[in-house]
């Protein structure tokens, strides 16, 4: 790069810098369009819908109950990824949109659920069902619904519909492009509507009428015989009425008949503290990192940093720019991905220093250091862009939402290491700034440390770290206390409404009264929400007993003069769902099997990608330990702590194995056990110094966040510890003793 390339390059890095840094501040337009204060925020954090649903008729069974819960999460799931919805009570169903501030618009859009019917045009006997009203306008109904199912012209409900999207189709007859609804029926719909559409086929392309809660909103009619259980309502339609027709169909489809009973805006469940704390701990955590990287790489370390403000600043820009709703601890994920996002430059300056070291120039040290660790940045990252990718392809709800900040964190990191922190570095070379000193410390040569030769002791700490938090669960299990401490996302609790008489913000109860209710309740992590323009605040709660209840009531009348008349009390399910911590459980699985397979790929040596998934399963079960032991509150920032310990922990497992991979395509008559013992050895500080970056951060949000962060930290911070010992002591330990036994050699 000439001089004048150099000039420009960093003045062009500082414009960036600027912009970001103005657009974070400020946004692009007058609007505010790209600031950080409008990225959308999560009910936590901001608040947003809650609306309660009650069953008609009957009180159904607990299986439907749990099956509609389960629908409309992933219906309302298309609003934001952190939706909520959860049963309270024996026959209610409440869901909370955060983001939002208009009810009506949200009851308009998410429809009436009710009973959902495909209907045959003639009985048995020729007759219509259904016929054009008086006044010419539409079609009603000749029967009743009791009569249609009687005499069997009910061909499908909406329980036989597994998807309804809207979009652009070509038409059967004309070919020509035009809106309408794509349907996709499980086995037993398929098979009902393979032959309803043949009937209507057969007599004329008669139609098959959809009704729903009162009306018959489509009556499209059969143009070729449906069999695949594919189908497709077209006509001339707008894309907003086959949004609302396929709506409509999605939210019919559930087991149970909702009737809408209330629905109000609610505040955050977290005060400006939270917020404002969270952020203090990582603008902390990131000065700390910038000075370390600083201080151990000089003026490569230097060039991290400015892109590592580049990052911060580009990761608030595309969170609004894709419309990422950020919880608490999506904010806390955002500031772990800065300490993350250091890694792919210590890997790159860890190889211009030992270039250096070796005798190169400045321009060779450079050139080399990054092609060198490409392959290395490049593997660690695409493995966990594969664990994302699953995630969000199979989870729901808070998964979804980690794996897209997941992904995000990751793809703007490896753009920031791999070019703009190139770009700085080359144009600081290209001005004449060429000092060797300043570019590396050489380092000191340092005889290769026998990890191998205490593998035994390794291995047998590891198996009594990861057995004993089955241990634990068996006496937490014995004592009584339940095997691990799970909070109320996952088992429920108790919702209590309280009408003051007058409006509380959420500061005043979290420094007036949270802390006695919490000895009240015996519940550490009490969810607080108001409920706007409204003088009533909800407190969800782990389950309540009797006592405990009569002692909640009791401080409301002695400290507020609240009454028993003003005081709801109703049992809640839990927000996380069995089908939803199945799709966790599912999601993780395949993501493991995916990271697997493209391991074993890339080194093309099914011993390294057994290593790498043996040591991630192996930190994930020392995490669980730690919840098991410190009974951690099991809840939401659970799932979101072991989803990141899946994508960080095969990062500095991966470094390693690159290392051995090259070095043993070079020297492989060399003694394995030296040759993995010097590779180890070569990689330590790397490995030591991106946990390290990492786990500044981690701490900042320990020691400056509020307690739900801090359940989400202390974890992390075990997670950290653990993955550097896992990576440096197993790992590679793991991989000789399957490698030896394959040539034959003793143990």
């Amino acid at each position: 790069m000439r001089k004048s390339r150099g000039i420009i390059s960093l003045i062009a890095i500082a414009a960036v810098m600027v912009f970001l840094g103005v657009t974070a501040v400020h946004g692009l337009n007058s609007k505010g369009m790209g600031a950080a204060r409008n990225i959308n925020l999560g009910l936590d954090l901001e608040g947003g819908v809650s609306i309660t649903y009650e069953a008609a008729g009957e009180t159904p069974s607990q299986e439907d109950m749990n099956d509609t819960v389960y629908k409309l999460q992933r219906r309302v799931e298309e609003y934001s990824t952190e939706a909520q919805a959860y049963q309270v009570g024996d026959d209610r169903i409440s869901i909370e949109i955060p983001g939002v501030q208009d009810a009506n618009q949200i009851l308009e859009e998410l429809g009436q659920p009710g009973s959902l019917y495909f209907i045959r045009h003639l009985d048995s006997d020729g007759n219509e069902n259904y016929a054009i009203n008086a006044e010419g306008t539409g079609y009603k109904l000749t029967k009743s619904i009791e009569e249609l199912q009687e005499d069997g012209s009910i061909v499908l409900t909406g329980t036989e519909v597994e998807t309804a999207t809207a979009g652009a189709m070509s038409s059967n007859t004309t070919g020509a492009t035009e809106y309408g609804v794509e349907l996709t029926l499980n086995d037993e719909g398929t098979a009902a509507f393979a032959e309803a559409t043949e009937e209507a086929y057969n007599n004329g392309q008669d139609s098959i009428a959809i009704y729903y809660d009162g009306e018959l909103i489509s009556v499209p009619n059969v143009e070729v015989v449906i069999e695949n259980g594919q189908a497709s309502i077209t006509g001339n339609m707008s894309y907003e009425e086959a949004e609302s027709i396929a709506s409509t169909i999605r939210i019919g489809g559930l087991n149970v008949e909702l009737t809408e009973i209330s629905s109000e805006v609610v505040g955050a469940q977290l005060g400006q503290e939270a917020v404002s704390t969270s952020l203090t701990a990582g603008a902390i955590g990131l000065a700390i990192v910038c000075l370390f990287m600083c201080f151990v790489y000089l003026l490569p370390g230097f060039a991290s940093s400015l892109a590592l403000l580049i990052y911060t600043g580009l990761i608030l820009l595309l969170l609004n720019a894709f419309d990422i709703t950020l919880t608490l601890p999506g904010i806390a994920g955002i500031i772990l991905g800065i300490g993350m996002a250091v890694d792919a430059n210590v890997i790159i300056f860890a190889r211009v220093k030992e270039e250096l070291t070796a005798g190169m120039s400045v321009h060779g040290a450079l050139k080399a250091g990054f092609h060198k660790a490409m392959s290395a940045i490049i593997d660690g990252n695409v493995t966990t862009l594969i664990a994302a990718a699953v995630l969000w392809m199979r989870g729901s709800g808070t998964i979804r939402g980690f794996a897209q900040t997941l992904a995000l964190g990751i793809i703007v990191s490896m753009f920031t290491a791999l070019f703009i922190t190139r770009l700085i570095i080359y144009s600081f070379y290209a001005i004449g700034i060429r000092n060797e000193k300043l570019y590396a410390k050489k380092l000191k040569k340092r005889r290769p440390v026998d990890f191998l030769g205490k593998r035994k002791v390794f291995f047998v700490i590891s198996i009594v770290l990861c057995l004993s938090g089955f241990v634990g669960m068996g006496v937490n299990h014995a004592r009584g206390i339940g095997a691990m401490n799970y909070s109320l996302d996952f088992v429920g609790g108790t919702s209590t409404s309280v009408a003051f008489d007058r409006e509380y913000t959420l500061d005043e109860i979290d420094s007036g009264m949270i802390l006695d209710l919490e000895d009240i309740t015996g519940d550490p992590n009490i969810q607080v929400q108001t409920v706007q323009d409204s003088t009533q605040v909800v407190f969800k709660t782990q389950t309540l007993d009797l006592s405990e209840r009569e002692a909640f009531a009791r401080y409301m009348s002695d400290n507020y003069g609240v009454t028993e008349q003003d005081i709801e009390v109703r049992n809640i399910s839990g927000t996380v769902s069995s089908e939803m911590r199945t799709d966790a459980v599912v999601a993780v699985v395949i993501a493991t099997i995916c990271m697997l397979i493209y391991i074993w790929f890339r080194f093309k040596d099914i011993r390294f990608a057994t290593s790498a998934v043996i040591a991630l399963v192996h930190d994930v079960l020392v995490v669980l330990a730690f919840y098991v032991i410190a009974r951690v509150s099991v809840g939401n920032t659970f799932i979101a702590c072991m989803l990141t310990i899946v994508g960080y922990s095969i990062n500095a497992t991966i470094v390693i194995f690159d290392r051995i991979r090259e070095e043993y395509r070079e020297n492989r008559k060399e003694d394995l056990k030296e040759l993995v013992n010097r590779c180890i050895t070569r990689t330590l500080t790397r490995s030591i110094y991106t946990n390290l970056t990492t786990f500044i951060m981690v701490v900042a949000l320990f020691l400056l966040g509020v307690s739900s962060i801090k359940e989400f930290a202390a974890p992390l911070m075990v997670g950290i510890a653990c993955g550097t010992y896992t990576s440096v002591c197993i790992t590679g330990a793991l991989w000789y003793v399957m490698k030896i036994k394959k040539l034959g050699n003793r143990v």
